[in-house]
């Protein structure tokens, strides 16, 4: 925890590694929390896998910030959402993180489309209520939520405090980011923090102040993830996280 902030890991950012090496690096990074993702390292229909890095976490004084599925509402079965919750509960979080839609932009799909899809939003908020969890849309490129007005549309059409937003910059100028960040923030838990311009990364310090702008659209400390590595590197983490520490130390 730096100034109420809690600072994190996204798993998937080291893939090729295992939860042992993860827990371990974001201990050594002065990191407290990591999200999970399900497609490798934690998969909801492996519990034994998601047990024994619950058991990690609890050896390294680690907690899980959220539950990172590949869930993506209207195209995974709805019977498929209960054992992604009971995996994200075994790890000791109430947060899932979800794709929303087929696999394209809002801007791209039908009325229909958007149509059925709200109308399994509404499922999948139910489910969420009724097991006392909080799904969490992805500001993410082919998905519904990609676009920030419709992102913002459908929290409107949920008003559910079990079905929410993540934030993250998809847009190469900061302007836009902000903009977009303003919008998100009354429906957002976690943002993911990275340094991207277009497909290329950079290290995080160098967005200090960009970041520092979208962070003070957000009214209240959230949980910050750091998601890839520039150079993809395990061993970059420690100057990564030591760079977002700097950001939130310079928010007052």
């Amino acid at each position: 925890m730096t100034n109420a902030y809690t600072l994190g890991l996204v798993s998937i950012s080291f893939r090729k590694h295992s939860p042992l090496d993860i827990v371990k690096a974001v201990k050594n990074a002065g990191l407290s929390c990591i999200e999970w993702g399900s497609d490798v390292h934690a998969p909801a229909n492996e519990p034994d896998k998601v047990r024994e890095i619950a058991a990690l976490q609890t050896e390294y004084g680690i907690s899980c910030s959220s539950y990172g599925t590949y869930f993506r509402l209207t195209v995974n079965p709805m019977e498929e959402l209960l054992p992604h919750i009971e995996a994200a509960k075994m790890l000791g979080t109430d947060i899932l993180r979800l794709w929303c839609g087929p696999t394209k932009s809002g801007a791209d799909m039908t009325a229909e489309e958007k149509e059925n899809l709200f109308d399994v939003c509404h499922k999948a908020e139910r489910i969420a209520a009724e097991n006392h969890v909080t799904l969490c849309m992805e500001c993410h490129q082919n998905t519904f939520t990609e676009r920030v007005e419709d992102a913002v549309m459908l929290m409107k059409e949920m008003y559910s405090p079990h079905f929410q937003m993540y934030w993250q910059p998809l847009n190469d100028d900061p302007a836009e980011n902000i903009a977009s960040a303003k919008a998100i923030a009354p429906y957002c838990s976690h943002l993911h923090v990275y340094n991207w311009k277009a497909q290329a990364r950079y290290p995080l310090a160098a967005a200090t102040e960009e970041w520092r702008s979208y962070i003070r659209e957000f009214a209240t400390p959230r949980t910050l993830l750091l998601e890839f590595m520039p150079d993809n590197r395990l061993a970059t983490l420690e100057t990564e996280a030591a760079a977002l520490k700097n950001i939130i130390g310079g928010l007052a």
